[in-house]
């Protein structure tokens, strides 16, 4: 497309806990630049308001996903996730979105990029932030995408149809090792941390060692100036020792403050995304979340409720609710695969002005 475009054809969707424009990757401009420039403009960035485009004012409404057909083997889309800042002119691919991903799959066989099977469909995605592949299941009765159903997630009202996503081999997807530096548990600026990234880089540390309960509502945890310049100095001295260099620009890692459960899951957490308090948990900051609790020794692991068995059901606590995670274990004890339960809504089927 033309590098210096003013509109694209878009469909806007809310996928899992985050809403965002989806786009052809034919229908941005090529260049990369072009491309962040009109999507900022499309956005409304940077400002605080967005109040001259389509984000929401929030991170979690403020993003984009850029789908194309797959060449890959076994792979049937490519998935690009760009997080568009809302009070920056900053636009990054730094990081994964697994809610963003629940869209993807509906998306892809709306454009015509999969062919709908009678009653359900997979979608193998390549998700080009990390390298790494998601299955997607998507309800397609009479070869179209269904999104109305029974499945709940927390953070989102009312219900819609069920998208199980499915990852594998995630570990060390942007830091190139689960556990980066090798230790489960690290020190850093006096607070013993888990630095691991299972899809989405994380530092995991205990709540309380922190100044808080952990059982905080976001509002609170997004007024305490002084616990937010805290982990932040934690989050500065860590980006070199997870591999990924200077982070004081980019939205890795997330921030995760756990505690015991409260309503009966394995761990409560409290995410920072990374400067603002997430209204739940991303998918995948809830699978790293949920791996550090089966790492021995780690703080996690120190404060988490874990069923027996291989296949172990983790539910992940959040201010608005939970996120189940279902962890496959190998013979070692080490995580094979796990798998979300999201859902995603078309709200928007257009062309976006910029």
């Amino acid at each position: 497309m033309s590098e210096h475009q003013s509109s694209a054809r878009v469909m806007w969707m809310r996928g899992g806990t985050s809403k965002g424009g989806y786009f052809l990757a034919e229908d941005l401009p090529s260049d990369t630049a072009a491309r962040d420039a009109f999507l900022l403009r499309v956005m409304g960035s940077p400002d605080p308001r967005q109040i001259d485009g389509m984000g929401g004012a929030d991170p979690l409404t403020s993003k984009v996903a850029v789908v194309s057909k797959s060449s890959r083997d076994g792979v049937d889309v490519d998935y690009l996730f760009l997080q568009v800042f809302v009070d920056q002119a900053i636009v990054t691919d730094a990081q994964n979105c697994g809610n963003i991903l629940a869209g993807v799959g509906p998306f892809a066989i709306e454009r015509g990029l999969v062919a709908a099977r009678e009653g359900e469909t997979r979608v193998a995605i390549y998700m080009e932030n990390s390298g790494q592949i998601a299955i997607a299941t998507i309800q397609t009765p009479g070869g179209r995408v269904r999104y109305d159903g029974d499945a709940r997630i927390d953070g989102v009202p009312g219900a819609a149809a069920a998208i199980p996503l499915e990852f594998r081999d995630t570990a060390g997807s942007s830091c190139g090792a689960l556990l980066p530096t090798g230790n489960a548990t690290d020190e850093v600026e006096g607070v013993p941390v888990t630095l691991i990234d299972n899809g989405m880089p994380c530092v995991v540390m205990k709540a309380a060692d922190v100044g808080i309960t952990g059982y905080e509502d976001r509002d609170t945890l997004d007024n305490d100036a002084i616990l937010k310049a805290r982990i932040e100095k934690i989050r500065l001295a860590v980006g070199e020792r997870m591999n990924l260099g200077d982070v004081r620009e980019k939205s890795v890692p997330k921030m995760m403050l756990v505690a015991p459960p409260r309503n009966g899951g394995a761990i409560t957490v409290r995410s920072f995304i990374p400067h603002r308090a997430h209204a739940s948990i991303g998918v995948l900051g809830a699978v790293s979340v949920a791996t550090a609790c089966l790492i021995e020794g780690s703080p996690a692991a120190e404060v988490a409720v874990i069923p027996e068995g291989s296949r172990k059901t983790l539910s992940v606590e959040h201010p608005t609710g939970e996120t189940t995670c279902v962890m496959e274990l190998d013979d070692q004890g080490n995580v094979a695969s796990a798998a979300m339960l999201r859902t995603a809504r078309k709200l928007m089927d257009g062309e976006v002005f910029a």
